[in-house]
């Protein structure tokens, strides 16, 4: 049975160079031509060839540093190794390892990266406010993890920890805080607040605030605590002056101040440990 010419063909259109061989359905006709592969290159409209776009160099490096960090953990990664592998997840098409390392350069270590205020870091180039954001996270993580390990726990036979957690809170913010450690009977720790935050040499200290906080807590025991922005920990006659001032207003409400710990970039001082309370 032969099927009626569907309407717009005629002859002219059907004949073209070749056509002896044409199939007998006309729908071949209609068909997509496709096109030729090709590899290595892409073929343009003049036939130009261009080059194959390499993969890029540091995705091996990637899945390198990834394999290290798996079977020797932390241990077995330089610091700018460990910020660079944070950094792959919050900058995924690029290489990251001149970043860590500027970051470093800049701040000096990882903790002063990630203990960094936010418009410092984005100074860094390739560092923009996302990624800023996203180490500010990681770093109050860490934080609330070492607060974590404090809360509920006797501070005074945890003392290394109460340290380490006061760095992580203070060392390298830019104007002064004064915080206290409230504590219970049993020194455990009830609660951890900021009660000023000056300048960057001076906060302004208030016996009587604090010690009516002690006591809307029940607390009966407290640690001072405050930075020094300029990195040295030494404390200053001010200091000490203002520690005796609450020990003083603190004694007779039966509230006793174990210590008054100053922290810098550069380590830290004991009020008690230098005999000076």
């Amino acid at each position: 049975m032969t099927s009626p010419r569907r309407p717009g063909l005629n002859e002219k259109d059907l004949s073209v160079e070749g056509a002896d061989d044409a199939p007998a359905d006309e729908r071949a006709w209609f068909a997509e031509t496709p096109q030729p592969r090709t590899k290595g290159r892409v073929i343009t409209g003049d036939d130009a060839p261009t080059p194959v776009v390499p993969e890029e160099h540091y995705h091996g490096h990637r899945d390198r540093l990834r394999l290290r960090f798996r079977e020797g953990g932390d241990r077995a990664l330089a610091d700018y190794e460990l910020l660079e592998l944070l950094l792959f997840r919050l900058i995924p098409r690029r290489d990251t390892k001149p970043i860590a390392k500027a970051l470093l350069t800049r701040f000096g270590s990882l903790s002063e990266v990630l203990g960094a205020p936010t418009h410092l870091l984005t100074e860094v180039k390739g560092v923009g406010d996302s990624v800023a954001a996203d180490l500010k996270l990681v770093a109050a993580i860490a934080h609330r993890m070492l607060k974590s390990d404090l809360k509920g726990r006797q501070v005074l036979a945890s003392w290394s920890s109460v340290i380490e957690y006061c760095r992580a809170a203070m060392a390298f913010e830019e104007r002064e805080q004064f915080r206290v450690l409230f504590l219970d009977k049993k020194n455990a720790l009830i609660s951890d607040e900021v009660q000023q935050t000056g300048t960057v040499d001076h906060t302004p200290v208030y016996p009587r605030e604090v010690v009516k906080r002690a006591l809307e807590l029940s607390a009966t025991a407290l640690i001072l605590v405050h930075n020094h922005p300029s990195g040295d920990p030494t404390p200053s006659r001010a200091d000490i002056e203002m520690t005796k001032l609450i020990i003083d207003t603190a004694r007779p409400l039966g509230i006793t101040v174990h210590d008054h710990i100053i922290i810098g970039r550069n380590g830290h001082a004991s009020l008690k440990g230098l005999k000076l309370i």
